[in-house]
């Protein structure tokens, strides 16, 4: 019985690493306190805050780079999940010059209505990556720039170009809305306690102008672009239950235009996947370093359909010279010209 106890106190020694003001960090949470001031430094430089910025911190802990951003910034607005940090943070900077130009608010950023904020720095838990990135770039009004520290295989993904090996969905539909910069590599050691992976540090500049396009067609059509990257767009529009899917939306489209009817709305109309089984996301990532980037599909050849749609849809493949080419090597500009010409020839995916 004593080493069973032995045993159980040592399992949970190990979950939680006590920070030198008493705090445990709790790894599952995705807490990893940077403990580097020379990195903190480097983060807040690259950061380029002008003294009238108002700073949106994502994830603060214990405060060590909160009190540099305070130094740089004209404010910081600091949202965190964590009562016990939310109490460190407070504590800290109580009765300091800094206390009426911090603004904590307790809860999920994922949750939270953000406000105003010129620009964003964030070390963030690695599990919140994808919905975080995309939440800030909805944001409205937009903001200058987002300095985010990810988990590294995340952070090449977004900053990947066509025919790099982790260049997929979430990278097009990042850079549709943003450019996107690796600023540096950060090694695991810099934290307390480590990850079990490396991180990156990137910074996102939403496009302004933005560029003009139907989200949920622009999802649709990059889902089934991106169902295997590396196999021909011709091979992937000729699998039946692709053409099966759009031939269904075409109809729906054409009747609605036979009726004079407005078109309903983007909700009632949006394509259902659900019989492509195999259709992922690309982003789909476990935290700790695994990735799941492509899955077995069925082949063109086993239910090929022929009919007058697909001979449509694989003519506008034809027309513009797309049907060898391969989404892993397909430019932003190239998906946005594809589109519009499935669009022209009254081709949707929503």
């Amino acid at each position: 019985m004593a080493g069973g106890k032995m045993k159980k106190e040592k399992s949970k020694a190990q979950q939680h690493t006590p920070y030198q003001g008493g705090i445990s960090f709790h790894k599952s949470k995705g807490q990893h306190i940077l403990k580097n001031p020379l990195l903190v430094d480097t983060i807040v430089q690259k950061s380029g805050i002008k003294s009238t910025d108002v700073v949106l911190e994502i994830g603060p802990g214990t405060g060590n780079l909160t009190k540099k951003l305070l130094e740089a910034g004209k404010k910081v607005i600091a949202v965190e999940i964590d009562p016990r940090m939310v109490l460190e943070l407070q504590r800290r900077f109580q009765g300091t010059p800094y206390s009426n130009r911090l603004t904590v608010i307790q809860g999920d950023v994922l949750k939270t209505e953000l406000p105003y904020f010129d620009i964003c720095v964030a070390n963030i838990p690695y599990q919140i990556s994808s919905p975080l990135t995309f939440k800030l770039l909805g944001h409205q009004p937009a903001f200058r720039c987002a300095i985010i520290m990810f988990q590294r295989e995340f952070a090449m993904r977004l900053v990947a170009q066509p025919g790099d090996k982790l260049y997929c969905r979430l990278t097009v539909n990042t850079q549709l809305h943003a450019r996107i910069f690796h600023l540096l590599k950060v090694g695991r050691n810099n934290f307390r306690p480590p990850p079990k992976v490396d991180s990156s540090v990137v910074r996102i500049e939403p496009r302004k102008p933005r560029i003009d396009v139907n989200q949920k067609e622009w999802d649709g059509f990059l889902r089934i672009c991106f169902n295997r990257k590396n196999k021909t767009l011709g091979a992937i529009f000729r699998q039946k239950n692709v053409i099966s899917l759009l031939e269904k939306n075409y109809k729906t489209v054409q009747a609605l235009k036979l009726s004079n009817e407005d078109p309903p709305k983007e909700t009632e109309t949006k394509m259902d996947l659900s019989n492509l089984d195999d259709f992922t996301d690309d982003e789909g990532m476990d935290m700790d370093g695994g990735t799941d980037d492509e899955m077995e599909v069925e082949d063109g050849e086993a239910g090929e359909v022929q009919s007058e749609f697909k001979g449509k849809v694989l003519g506008v493949l034809k027309e513009a010279d797309f049907e060898e080419k391969r989404s892993s090597k397909l430019s932003l500009q190239e998906f946005l010209y594809l589109l519009s010409l499935f669009n022209k020839a009254g081709i949707h995916f929503c």
